[in-house]
């Protein structure tokens, strides 16, 4: 958020550098200037307020509303500033969104009636890539809603699900074959139109929407989703008898923007929606962003609102993304399917059947005939096919590459250039995974993926002699050796507040669904875009089995009766998987909706352990006939390290004790215990985690509470990071690269010789702001930078970029520093800091910085 009295010109890089550069070195520069801004206003939204109004005094306040957005139209028209009106809000969100030059923001920042400023985030479809697959009834016997469909005849009959993402192609017969009432997609819109793509570097950039009444599909991933959801057909998915709202917020391809979705969540909001899912996400959030809160009054309003958590494991700890780490909002890991079906082609000399994987980007790998196959490098290459390879060298051959080191469009492109007719990538971490060679000039051979097990055995077959490979039409059924465990890319939490995200798990990786009609009906994808709906789906089968569950209360529903899972790394060890990477486990509906026993609450964030034991109480309520009596114990998780960015891990279990071992709870009746969780010494600034566990005396359902904190003293986390670049830096901008400027530097302001503030954030941050001081005399001209819950770099070695236009804010006021000498004070306030404990922040001090305005 950033607050009143913001001052302009804020760019924002995040680039991942090549290496460090010291002194005066230089690196290439992405440019994410956020050109577009919520303004949020001083009066709370509609659904804040709304409980106890009757229809009048709806209208009454809406008018209020509507009143606060003409006065501040106003006050901006008679103050000069100039901007695009993109959305307003008046339920979930009390404001607009806005189109503004930077030299225009601090401006509007300082209106009478703003309450803040946020960034309209850009929010990016996974790439993904498709293939045909015949079944989804593996995953859906992960979760137990077989279970819950054929012997408990619950179908989600009578729940309205929206889903907003791509559209859904409801000509899909699975899907009901038709828009409006009386289908299956019975409602929708679409906010953007086929030819919208946000996202500024994409070379179909096109950010003005064209929005219509037909919320159809044209890239795949939102009838994905929705056949998760609901199919009914040659696939069935998790509650095959919902109905649709279909929302679309993205094109054809590419990206959607934060303001689009929540005008989706307002509008599936007047829909009467039961629940939302949004496989979408924003990684690094704070739950104070926009979509995360919008979402929060979503659950208050009745809806329960489902996210993906995001795909970003691979970045490291405190990854999640918004609106997944909302705080009411069920945030979503993903698990890998058990099972996969894929095409084959087989290999000589006995015809041995592989399942492969077409990469996206590429073109299908064809059905019939057969090539000699050539290898690359050996299980042991870390950076096999990463550098050109000898001209001619693989002529007519298919090639067999090891994943690692560069990317899968290096590969195969350095494979095509040396004539390969084919290129199979093969995995060098157990299991199998959906690449996509994406690149300019494009790929023009098949490429397919394989699993690391597949690629040894033809490594093998080929360091013995010839290999032949023939491609089929045929389908196999292969057990996935990840199957049921963590997916590699599920995002890290916890939340920058310390709150357990993600909250639950379910089968997102390599799933099957239905994809649009003219794109071949079905297709496997994985991500957690595709956990999210399975749990969306579960939530719709409890609410037809117990319509009357408050949507406050579902998640810990699911939590209580979700089964946590082993270790990725290695599950025969018996370690529980990270409480951060998992929450309560994988979804089981089935169980959840037989539950006779609820524990409040559904899990336990307890913060940092600098303070000493932690105890908290737990209210267990039996709704059965009978009483119950649970024997209480503690299964612990495995902890990780204080490296953000490189995940390590450790068995350091908590201790922890009850008021009482056991409990008995009456029938329709409920007790309490208390639970003191001492968190373990080591590692330091490590986070921990594991579960209460409630088993029955007789034969019965087990129930668990995660929880989880972070070891010693949160703030000691150092946020403002050097790096090997030594960070921060006072920069100047030449030719699009960034020169530092240790001895201090004179800028004109004209153009783009402006002083740039470059700094990395390792971890997220409470406060930023940037104040002005004369160099000579200290006198104090106010700030030229104010933020609030800003989100951390997304990689060890990336940085954010702020540029300073020469003025500032102190109040209400804003000055323009006259030319001469200056220092700029950044300070941070660290997550969940103090504003009075300088311990809570840390600080640098710019060189001078010279104003020589021309």
């Amino acid at each position: 958020m950033v607050r009143r009295g913001l001052v302009v010109a804020l760019t924002i890089v995040a680039l991942i550098l090549g290496g460090s550069f010291p002194g005066a070195s230089q690196s290439p520069m992405v440019n994410e200037t956020p050109s577009a801004w919520f303004v949020e206003l001083s009066s709370a939204p509609l659904a804040d307020v709304d409980a106890t109004f009757t229809a009048t005094q709806r209208q009454s306040y809406l008018g209020q509303l509507a009143a606060e957005k003409q006065a501040f139209r106003n006050a901006a028209r008679a103050a000069g500033i100039s901007f695009r009106e993109r959305r307003a809000f008046d339920v979930l969100f009390n404001g607009l969104s806005v189109d503004i030059g930077p030299s225009q923001l601090s401006r509007l920042g300082r209106l009478s009636g703003v309450k803040a400023l946020w960034p309209v985030l850009t929010l990016a479809l996974p790439p993904t890539a498709p293939m045909p697959n015949p079944e989804l009834a593996t995953a859906l016997a992960m979760t137990g809603a077989d279970i819950a469909q054929s012997e408990l005849g619950y179908t989600g009959a009578g729940v309205r699900v929206a889903v907003m993402d791509t559209g859904i192609d409801y000509d899909h017969p699975d899907l009901g074959g038709c828009f409006g009432p009386g289908c299956r997609v019975r409602v929708g819109w679409d906010f953007v139109g086929d030819a919208f793509n946000a996202d500024p570097a994409s070379p179909g950039y096109n950010p003005i929407p064209a929005p219509d009444p037909n919320p159809d599909d044209c890239n795949g991933h939102g009838t994905h989703v929705a056949g998760i959801v609901g199919a009914n057909g040659a696939v069935t998915g998790v509650a095959p008898g919902v109905t649709f709202g279909a929302y679309r917020v993205f094109g054809c391809e590419g990206s959607t923007t934060a303001d689009i979705m929540i005008a989706a969540m307002e509008r599936a909001l007047a829909d009467g929606m039961h629940v939302l899912n949004m496989s979408i996400g924003s990684a690094f959030q704070w739950p104070q962003y926009p979509t995360g809160a919008a979402s929060d009054r979503l659950v208050n309003k009745g809806m329960v609102v489902v996210a993906s958590i995001g795909n970003s494991g691979a970045n490291g700890l405190y990854s999640s993304g918004s609106p997944g780490v909302g705080s009411k909002v069920i945030g979503v890991a993903s698990f890998d399917n058990t099972h996969v079906q894929l095409r084959t082609f087989t290999i000589s000399p006995d015809n041995y059947g592989i399942g492969y994987a077409n990469a996206a980007a590429a073109p299908p790998a064809p059905m019939s005939g057969s090539l000699p196959m050539a290898r690359t490098g050996t299980p042991t290459t870390p950076n096999d096919a990463c550098s050109p390879l000898p001209a001619g060298s693989l002529a007519g051959k298919a090639a067999l590459i090891r994943r690692g080191t560069c990317t899968f469009y290096a590969k195969s492109m350095n494979a095509q250039n040396a004539g390969a007719a084919a290129v199979v990538l093969y995995n060098n971490v157990p299991g199998r995974f959906s690449p996509t060679v994406a690149g300019t000039p494009p790929i023009t051979i098949p490429v397919v993926a394989i699993s690391d097990t597949e690629g040894v055995l033809i490594n093998n077959r080929l360091a013995a002699g010839p290999v032949d490979l023939t491609w089929t039409n045929q389908f196999g059924t292969f057990i996935n050796p990840t199957g049921g465990l963590i997916s590699s890319f599920s995002s890290y939490g916890l939340s920058p507040d310390l709150a357990i995200k993600p909250d639950i798990g379910a089968p997102g990786g390599l799933i099957r669904s239905t994809y649009p009609v003219e794109r071949g009906s079905y297709a496997t994808i994985s991500g957690t875009s595709m956990s999210s709906p399975h749990v969306a789906g579960g939530v719709a089968l409890l609410l037809q089995a117990k319509p009357k569950t408050p949507s406050q209360i579902v998640r810990t529903i699911l939590q209580n009766s979700a089964a946590p899972k082993n270790w990725w790394r290695n599950p025969a060890l018996g370690f529980l998987d990270n409480v951060h990477r998992q929450g309560a486990g994988m979804l089981q509906i089935d169980k959840a909706i037989l539950a006779d026993t609820k524990i409040e609450p559904g899990k336990l964030s307890l913060g940092e352990s600098e303070a000493g034991p932690a105890t908290r109480t737990l209210k267990i309520e039996n709704n059965a006939s009978a009483p119950v009596t649970y024997n209480l114990s503690h299964a612990p998780a495995l902890a990780t390290g204080a490296n953000t960015f490189t995940v390590a891990f450790f068995n350091a279990p908590a201790t922890v004790g009850f008021s009482s071992p056991s409990v008995t709870v009456p029938a329709k009746g409920s007790v309490t215990v208390s639970v003191t969780i001492t968190a373990p010494a080591a590692p330091d600034r490590g986070i921990y985690g594991g579960y209460i566990v409630f088993t029955p005396t007789t034969p019965g359902q087990v129930y668990r509470v995660p929880y989880a904190g972070f070891i010693g003293d949160y703030q000691s986390i150092i946020a403002l990071a050097p790096t090997a670049s030594g960070f921060p830096w006072l920069a100047k901008l030449v030719g699009g690269s960034f020169y530092n400027q240790p001895g201090g530097a004179t800028f004109t302001l004209v153009g783009t010789d402006i002083p740039y503030i470059l700094l990395h954030l390792d971890h997220q941050v409470r406060k930023l702001r940037m104040e002005v001081f004369n160099a000579i005399t200290g006198q104090a001209w106010g700030r030229a930078f104010d933020f609030d819950y800003v989100g951390r770099n997304s990689t060890a070695t990336s940085f954010f970029a702020f540029a300073w236009d020469g003025t500032t804010t102190r109040g209400n006021r804003s000055y323009t520093v006259p030319n001469g000498g200056y220092i700029i004070r950044l300070s941070i306030q660290k997550a969940l800091g103090s504003d009075n404990n300088p311990a809570h922040w840390e600080t640098w001090t710019s060189p001078v910085i010279t104003l020589a305005r021309p």
